[in-house]
């Protein structure tokens, strides 16, 4: 049944790898289940365990949809980055209810759904040029790779805005963290390097538990890396569920709640095609047109995922880049987002476990699959400088502007302009114009 159903031989694959694959994405993602709850608690007040839950029943679902509607390993949960725009900004500067900000997410989702279905989304999709999806790519690859670095606090503040951590100050806690990671990612290297199998996900595996050592044995001095269910509440989601259509002690105004939704929209909209751009090219399921086939449903399956999260009581709902870590070890099929949904939904019962799993044990997957992300750039002909320069602006902006949608916009200006001006006008389609127009305006009004 699951051959007929998710088409594993004909996609290359099979049971095992799937899972494996649904696994090591799970494995990677896990750490949202501890960081949305943080961020949107700090910033608006709202129930952590709900929060919580709402968070692994929305990544559920996600998984599910993307699974069912679009047969892909892409896997989805609250995006970072937008929940930190609705507690910080909306919630903190604008002095908004959190139920006013589900209702924009909500709503956002629904105006997605009807791009999504309308083909609008996959022709912008479409429309970026394959060298300029090359780039995507890699950048992507160097934006995961950033994170893992910073989330090992390898790499930390410093004058030099980012600068190597100092290994001797704070070891107890940071210190040591970075050097655990450091150990997992050569483990993981040496594992890939000879064919083993789940070598990422061993990995993650292997730097957790060298933690519980350093622990237990008083080397590591923080955060408790052993599970505990203390505080766990099965009936916390009640607490944000249909919330976002009690809109009491709100006075809206309706131009905050068109720049809200537009900043939602624009943010999230590109967030989403970068990765798809970025984890398809990877797993090679771009076709020679740089198109990816059924890319309205993985869109709609995104859109879908969003207005249920709101309903639920999560910011937007997107496609994480750790999908990355699961193609990287095969997956192909949606089988995997299977295996990465039902393991969200266990976390509700087994969260203390994933919660306890240290950002250093993560980290080294991350920083891994950047590596695998990067080997890309050979497919990027630097012998066209129209082609190549665009790619370049565009992948080295994402890890330095932290952020998908930056380097996007600047790949997508900087096409435009440069093959403008040196007269190949006939590259660029006319939807390329409108998105570099429509980047240009969010510069100057948002």
């Amino acid at each position: 049944m699951l051959e007929k159903f998710f088409k594993l031989s004909e996609n290359g694959t099979n049971v095992r790898t799937e899972v494996m694959g649904g696994i090591t994405t799970f494995m990677t993602m896990a750490y949202i289940l501890a960081v949305n709850p943080a961020i949107l608690s700090d910033g608006t007040g709202m129930d952590p365990n709900a929060i919580l839950m709402a968070t692994a029943i929305a990544s559920f679902i996600g998984c599910f949809a993307m699974a069912f509607l679009a047969n892909y390993p892409f896997a989805l949960a609250p995006g970072l980055g937008l929940n930190a725009f609705f507690a910080y900004t909306i919630c903190g500067i604008m002095g908004y209810t959190w139920q006013f900000a589900l209702l924009a997410v909500f709503v956002e989702g629904l105006i997605f759904i009807v791009l999504s279905i309308t083909n609008v989304r996959e022709a912008i999709f479409n429309a970026i040029p394959l060298q300029l999806k090359k780039g995507v790519s890699v950048g992507i690859g160097l934006f995961v790779a950033f994170i893992g670095l910073q989330n090992a606090n390898i790499v930390v503040d410093g004058s030099t805005l980012v600068t190597l951590v100092n290994f001797r100050e704070n070891f107890g806690e940071v210190g040591i963290g970075a050097l655990l990671a450091i150990i997992g990612l050569l483990l993981t290297s040496i594992m890939y390097v000879h064919h083993v199998k789940g070598s990422i996900l061993i990995g993650i595996v292997i730097t957790w538990v060298l933690g519980i050592i350093s622990q237990l044995t008083g080397i590591y001095t923080g955060m408790s890396l052993i599970p505990t269910w203390s505080n766990f509440d099965l009936g916390a989601i009640s607490k944000t569920f249909g919330q976002c259509f009690n809109l009491a002690g709100n006075h809206i105004k309706i131009t905050d709640f068109i720049v809200i939704i537009f900043a939602f929209l624009f943010v999230d909209m590109f967030d989403t095609l970068g990765t798809l751009i970025g984890v398809a090219n990877k797993a090679d399921m771009l076709d020679e047109n740089g198109k990816l086939p059924r890319i309205k449903e993985a869109l709609l399956a995104d859109a879908i995922a969003t207005s249920v999260g709101a309903v639920l009581g999560t910011s937007t709902t997107t496609t994480f880049v750790e999908s990355s870590s699961g193609v990287s070890e095969g997956a192909r099929t949606g089988l995997a987002s299977v295996v990465t949904g039902l393991l969200f939904l266990l976390a509700i019962f087994f969260s203390p476990i994933f919660i306890a799993i240290p950002s250093f044990a993560t980290a080294p997957a991350l920083i891994f699959v950047g590596f695998l992300m990067v080997s890309s750039v050979t497919e990027v002909n630097f012998n066209d400088y129209t082609e190549a320069i665009p790619s370049y602006l565009c992948l080295i902006a994402m890890p330095l502007t932290y952020s998908i949608s930056e380097g996007i916009a600047i790949g997508v200006i900087s096409y435009v302009i440069i093959n403008l001006i040196c007269k190949k006008k006939e590259k660029i389609t006319p939807l390329m114009y409108v998105l570099a127009v429509l980047f240009v305006m969010k510069y100057i009004f948002l």
